[in-house]
């Protein structure tokens, strides 16, 4: 039964992000602006709004330590992990 979670939350996963960046997208268009203004406006917002709930929490049960970890931690994945897999995927270029 874990295992079927597990991949039931990749599917959703994926089509949850599909989604993302399809809406980021059509925004985008809509409002005439850049691809990448809206990447690093609208989803840097709602991608690091995971970190920022863990680091309230972790604030206010007194460790300061673990948003710390939080964050640093996070932006080391993000570069390392999730732009060198999108770079795999496809080529990126910023315009």
């Amino acid at each position: 039964m874990d295992i079927l979670n597990v991949l039931i939350g990749l599917v959703l996963l994926l089509v949850g992000g599909d989604c993302l960046v399809r809406g980021a997208v059509a925004v985008a268009r809509r409002l005439d602006v850049s691809p990448l203004l809206v990447g690093l406006v609208l989803v840097g917002f709602g991608t690091s709004a995971p970190e920022l709930v863990t680091c309230i929490e972790a604030a206010l049960a007194g460790a300061p330590d673990i948003a710390v970890g939080n964050v640093v931690g996070s932006n080391i994945a993000n570069i390392l992990l999730v732009l060198g897999a999108a770079a795999l995927a496809a080529p990126l270029a910023c315009h």
